[in-house]
């Protein structure tokens, strides 16, 4: 099986080393091809507007100035010799979970091989949920290749992308693997802090605050904050099915 390694925090960043570990695991054919540097929140963003630089960095590796998405493309139509069986994605530093996959660059890496025909997999290590700076890379080296075989095994829809999250535990501390769905936090916790510079101009940074929600049961946020390793079934069509039904019936003839 011949494996597109894949992430959106940069070819240095240490989930790709932990992301390279699980696919050992599964093939000796493994390649790389990822950001020069971090891409966190990108989402599906390609380069249309630019050219995209490659920088060779191993026999089978690229550093590439550009987006997730950028990285797979070039790596299936320019780069590899031959197209992948499987695309992996991460090992995302911090959870992609709720509604952090809409924005998710390590998702939408995983998005666009599924979108090229290649079966693919985002894997996200959460952090920060025992304590401020917690980051078990370890969990995630421990529980990436036990929860991929299985899937791997049985296959997924060629529209659907695998995405799965580690629990902010320690290995042996890890609950088991749940079977999840999509969630959505009932208060949005992306917020602004604006600051001054040296010439009294504002300018501001955007990040996360720490706050946790009250999921539902069933869903990748419940099993995250229960120690649960979530495996969610994405696709793309944003289509709300309930909703469209009932606008066709009522809309005025």
């Amino acid at each position: 099986m011949r494996i597109l390694l894949t992430n959106d925090d940069g070819i240095n960043a240490p989930g790709l080393s932990v992301l390279e570990d699980i696919a050992k695991e599964l093939s000796d054919d493994i390649w790389i091809a990822a950001p020069e540097e971090e891409q966190s929140g990108k989402g599906r963003a390609i380069s249309l507007t630019q050219p995209v630089r490659t920088r060779k960095v191993g026999a089978k590796a690229w550093a590439i100035a550009g987006t997730p998405s950028d990285c797979v493309l070039l790596a299936m139509q320019d780069l590899m010799p031959d197209a992948p069986d499987l695309v992996l994605s991460g090992v995302n530093r911090g959870q992609n979970i709720a509604e952090d996959t809409s924005f998710s660059g390590t998702i939408a890496a995983a998005m666009f091989g599924m979108q090229l025909g290649i079966p693919s997999i985002a894997l996200s290590q959460a952090q920060s949920f025992r304590e401020r700076g917690s980051l078990p890379w370890e969990t995630a080296r421990a529980w990436g290749a036990k929860t991929l075989r299985p899937l791997i095994k049985q296959g997924w829809p060629s529209d659907v992308v695998i995405n799965v999250n580690f629990p902010d535990r320690e290995p042996e501390d890890v609950a088991g693997i749940q079977i999840t769905r999509q969630g959505f936090r009932d208060e949005s916790i992306i917020h602004t802090d604006r600051r001054e510079d040296l010439r009294g101009n504002d300018y501001y940074w955007i990040g996360y605050k720490g706050k946790l929600s009250k999921p539902d049961a069933g869903t990748d946020l419940r099993a995250i904050y229960d120690g649960y390793v979530s495996v969610s079934p994405l696709h793309v069509d944003l289509t709300h099915e309930a909703y469209l039904k009932e606008l066709r019936e009522t809309w005025p003839s």
